[in-house]
């Protein structure tokens, strides 16, 4: 089991994609500033989508013109077809992340497509990527489970995990878009995933719908997957998915892998304070965080005692 656990950072994209509250240019730059302040190396920063239906990530193209590129950070694309590859490439993304689809029921009103058309889509579009020479990720929508058709098949998933490795995709994330799996099915998939795309560096990306989103990640982590998506202050949400709540918190994971002795390289009381940034000056509505709430402990304010 790996010590160090890589963070990637979803909150400029998944974070804000569906929050009521469309933040201009400037303030997405300043969240990315402080992101990168608080120790973050990855992070999903755009999103290459149809901008009628997503408005909050119209400006991904110019908010990629100015981000930090001496900060030793690595900027994913969020992809959905051949026009948001070609999109991203332009706009000199560090990484592209393809979306594809577990279950026909949210593939049809997400992307307009099956799983399959899905994988085939990125059997065409993958050598774009691969030929401008930028790392291809491949995340599988609700891996765990659709809100208008329930269970998913687990073959499905690792079907399409093996179709992604085919591919060329280099790291393959398993999404649960509506918090509702559970640290025994998140087991048994990534077992499943692993057996069919063995050569790819599997990821996680949990929504805390239900509340078992540290779970999750604890599972995950167990068994052996070392790159976890979060959100600062657990912010987003998928506007194609009903009742989808925010992503895990980046703080409360850093916490809990740090508690646990994993290394994230990232600054527990730096993202603490992004997430208060978050809810008191950018966003101006709560967050979901605790941690932003209660503090690490011990607390950095905590006076010593003496130990009888």
């Amino acid at each position: 089991m790996s010590k160090t656990i890589d963070i990637v950072e979803v909150g400029p994209r998944d974070g804000l994609q569906n929050d009521p509250v469309l933040l201009d240019t400037d303030v997405k730059l300043e969240f990315v500033e402080r992101l990168i302040d608080a120790g973050v190396k990855r992070m999903e920063a755009a999103s290459f989508v149809n901008p009628k239906l997503v408005p909050a990530m119209a400006d991904s193209a110019e908010l990629m013109t100015r981000v930090p590129r001496d900060r030793g950070v690595s900027y994913i694309g969020l992809a959905l077809n051949e026009k948001g590859m070609r999109r991203a490439i332009d706009a000199a993304c560090d990484e592209i992340n393809f979306v594809m689809v577990a279950s026909e029921g949210f593939g049809k009103r997400n992307q307009n497509a099956t799983p399959m058309e899905t994988a085939d889509a990125l059997d065409r579009i993958a050598p774009l990527a691969l030929e401008a020479g930028i790392p291809l990720s491949a995340t599988i929508s609700v891996a765990f489970g659709d809100p208008f058709e329930g269970e998913v098949d687990r073959a499905v998933v690792a079907e399409l995990a093996r179709r992604a490795e085919a591919a060329g995709a280099v790291e393959i994330a398993l999404g649960d878009t509506i918090g509702v799996a559970d640290p025994w099915e998140v087991r048994a998939r990534l077992d499943a995933v692993r057996e069919a795309a063995p050569k790819a560096r599997l990821r996680v990306h949990f929504h805390n719908t239900r509340n078992t989103a540290l779970a999750n990640v604890a599972a995950a982590v167990d068994a052996g997957v070392d790159v976890v998506d979060a959100s600062a202050g657990g912010i987003g949400g998928c506007p194609f998915a009903p009742k989808a709540t925010g992503n895990v918190p980046t703080e409360d994971v850093v916490y809990m892998l740090e508690r646990g002795g994993f290394e994230t390289g990232i600054d527990l009381e730096k993202m603490i304070a992004v997430a208060k940034w978050l809810e008191d000056e950018a966003l101006k509505h709560p967050v979901e965080s605790l941690l932003s709430k209660a503090g690490g402990f011990p607390s950095a304010a905590a006076p010593a005692t003496a130990a009888g």
